[in-house]
């Protein structure tokens, strides 16, 4: 099975369907960058600490699985290089969207973020990777390839799901499903991931996650949790996502 053709094309299908994280940005909301305000997001509601990142103006920055025309166009607002890598049809279409309409340039590549990133070494000195690894089964190649491409000093921001969100049914009142959430290896998981149009999503623990960063060489330097934004959960005020700043030593 080819899960990843199966989460791209269940992508493109929410993308069209209005998904909130596939709806690109204002001319309004670009203008306003440029003139120094803006924010963007790692997880659902929290916006990234702009200390997270510096100057951009002239750094070369990639948007890691961060199409749809959201982030991208604010770091070239700010006088970034980017480049962004979706596997997406649609969220690399609202990227172009954007750069069209705003008249900058930008990289965009569609491929597959669990295959080798078709990157040079130590070319990055940004990585921006919004909550998106909850659709790969495999995580540290990521961390690894990441930490390849970016330069000494370089910096990997990134937002990733803590695990809870899979243990509960579609309305978040029941306990439902074990951990690991793995609908490749888990019959149920499988079906209901069809059933409600989930697409094929993967829970990883924080040793997968942030010891994957660690073994890769790079060293933690900040976080913040943050909720789901809606749902039973974020009404209890439950942690379901952390973002980190890590940084290539």
């Amino acid at each position: 099975m080819n899960y990843q053709k199966i989460n791209a094309e269940a992508i493109d299908t929410w993308c069209l369907d209005g998904w909130v994280w596939g709806q690109p940005i204002s001319h309004e909301l670009y203008q306003n960058a440029q003139k120094g305000e803006w924010d963007v997001l790692l997880t659902p509601t929290k916006a990234v600490p702009h200390e997270w990142f510096g100057s951009l103006c002239g750094k070369k920055v990639l948007g890691l699985a961060s199409g749809g025309g959201q982030q991208i166009p604010i770091f070239a607002a700010l006088g970034a290089d980017c480049t962004v890598l979706d596997y997406s049809s649609q969220q690399c279409a609202s990227e172009q969207l954007v750069a069209d309409r705003e008249g900058y340039p930008v990289t965009i590549i569609q491929a597959d973020m669990t295959q080798p990133l078709p990157f040079e070494d130590g070319i990055f000195d940004l990585i921006f990777h919004p909550v998106s690894n909850c659709y790969i089964e495999k995580v540290e190649p990521v961390f690894q390839e990441c930490y390849r491409i970016l330069k000494k000093g370089g910096v990997l921001l990134g937002g990733y799901d803590l695990g809870i969100n899979y243990v509960f049914d579609e309305n978040e009142e029941y306990l439902t499903y074990s951990l690991p959430f793995h609908p490749l290896k888990n019959k149920k998981q499988y079906e209901d991931s069809m059933k409600y149009d989930w697409g094929i999503q993967f829970s990883h623990t924080l040793e997968e996650q942030i010891g994957g960063q660690l073994k890769a060489g790079f060293q933690l330097t900040d976080l913040y949790e943050d909720t789901s934004g809606q749902g039973n959960l974020h009404k209890h005020n439950i942690p379901a996502f952390v973002a980190i700043r890590s940084v290539k030593r």
